[in-house]
This record gives C-alpha cells, structure tokens and sequence, in this order.
C-alpha cells in the first residue's frame, strides 16, 4: 500500500542551500513566451531539476509578478533568472560564457531528442518559443543545433511549458552534478 508523503517527510532543502547547490550546467531561454502561467511552470520545472537558470527574452515577463508566482509557487525567487529585451542579446552573452545553444524546434537537420546525448562537462542553453510562433528564425540561425521532440498525434506543437518539462528533464537526467 502507498501512502502520500507529507511535506515535512519530503526532506527538501532550504532556498539558502538551493542557492548555494551545485546545478544542473542548463539554463532555459524563453524567446517571447506570452504566457505568465507558462513562465511560471518552466521557473517550478527548473527548481524541480536545480537547473542553473532561466533567461527571460523580448515580452516575456519577469518576476515579481502575480500571475507568474501563481505557478512557480516561489520557485521564481529560488532560480536563478535574469532578462533580456532581446533574445539575441541573450544568446550573444550565453555564448560568451561558454554555452552551447540549442533551438527547441522542428527544423530541417533537427537532433531527435532521444537521439540527444550532452556532452560530459558542457554547459548548454536551450531556447523555447512564442507560444504561437516558435522560435525565431534568427535565433535558430545562431544556435549551435536544433532538438526536437518526436511527435505521433495530429497537432505540430505542444505548450511550451510542456515541452520545457520534457527538455529539462531529458537533459537533467544524463548530466546531473555527483553532488545532486
């Protein structure tokens, strides 16, 4: 028989140990994500995972907000974030500390995302898009490749904060610090 854990069973650590824990070398980039429930999600997701950041790029909106703390359930004030108002300025500086930038899209020459190993010791950017338009043509352009998820059923896209559960978790499972 299972019985559901308590929150003070669950031994989760401090926000003063999050801060201070190694990370996960992935951070998230959400070019022009329209919706705060969506930010919000991929905030809660990346604390879920002790990723090491989110960048928040062009009209995606930044915390403090209400709509966004709605869904990260303070996970907004554990992550790591920073913002953009463009999200090639983003990817300029993501390069320049040494990240190797993927476009989560279907593009032609895309890497299946099961087909995906990251490399032991590189730190890697992935860029999320518009909810209704995708990543920017010029931001794939820029990034190092293009994962995509495999999909089976009659739509061509999935939310993006579900996509950004799937990402994350896909990547955070093959590179986790020893120390996670």
């Amino acid at each position: 028989m299972y019985r559901k854990l308590k929150i003070t069973e669950m031994q989760r650590i401090s926000m003063d140990e999050f801060r201070e824990s190694a990370k996960v070398p992935l951070v998230v980039v959400l070019d022009n994500v329209r919706s705060l429930y969506n930010v919000g999600s991929v905030f809660r997701t990346a604390d879920a995972f002790r990723i090491a950041g989110v960048v928040l790029c062009g009209i995606t909106a930044t915390p403090p907000n209400a709509e966004i703390h709605k869904t990260a359930l303070g996970a907004e004030d554990s992550v790591s974030w920073r913002a953009f108002a463009d999200t090639m300025e983003a990817v300029r500086h993501l390069r320049e500390e040494g990240y190797t930038l993927l476009a989560i899209e279907q593009c032609e020459g895309s890497t299946l995302l099961g087909d995906f190993v990251p490399a032991a010791g590189r730190k890697y950017a992935v860029v999320l898009g518009n909810e209704v338009h995708g990543v920017q043509q010029q931001v794939i352009d820029a990034c190092d490749g293009c994962l995509e998820i495999p999909q089976f059923g009659t739509k061509h896209s999935m939310n993006v904060s579900v996509t950004a559960g799937i990402i994350i978790w896909h990547l955070a499972s093959q590179s986790c610090p020893a120390s996670i």
